[in-house]
């Protein structure tokens, strides 16, 4: 009886040690921090898309560009790079993501710009990762 509880007890450390471990928290490498845990992408929405293109040319065109670095990164072939989740959470989050996931800090390090929110909604984010995808080339 007595080793059928110590297995117990030391089957209970390993799960709990090994689910620290894998990343059961909300803050993933791969889909950031944020809001968007997960997404079903279709094929691509041309009429989503355009209106990525409007909230894009409003609110990011200041500081992205597709083929060079302006202020932040050049986002050609970004959805190739990251995830849809982590690229709506970084639309989203951008403060947050700087502080919290990995690959938002390494950008931040190589950037040296915070990037900041710009009253994007969850729409309009979704909108220009559609925007992305196309300019990516994804069907």
């Amino acid at each position: 009886m007595k080793a059928k509880v110590s297995y117990l007890v030391i089957l209970t450390i390993i799960v709990i040690a090994s689910s620290s471990l894998t990343g059961c928290s909300e803050n993933t490498d791969l889909t950031g921090v944020g809001p968007i845990k997960k997404i079903e992408l279709k094929p691509v929405d041309k009429a989503l898309s355009d209106r990525g293109k409007v909230a894009f040319d409003a609110k990011c065109v200041a500081c992205h560009k597709f083929d060079i670095k302006v202020v932040g990164p050049p986002l050609n072939g970004v959805t190739k790079r990251r995830k849809p989740e982590w690229i709506m959470n970084m639309i989203l989050n951008p403060e947050q993501m700087t502080k919290e996931n990995i690959i938002a800090k390494q950008l931040l390090a190589e950037h040296l710009t915070q990037m900041t929110f710009q009253n994007v909604t969850q729409d309009e984010a979704r909108a220009i990762l559609e925007y992305f995808r196309v300019n990516d080339g994804d069907k």
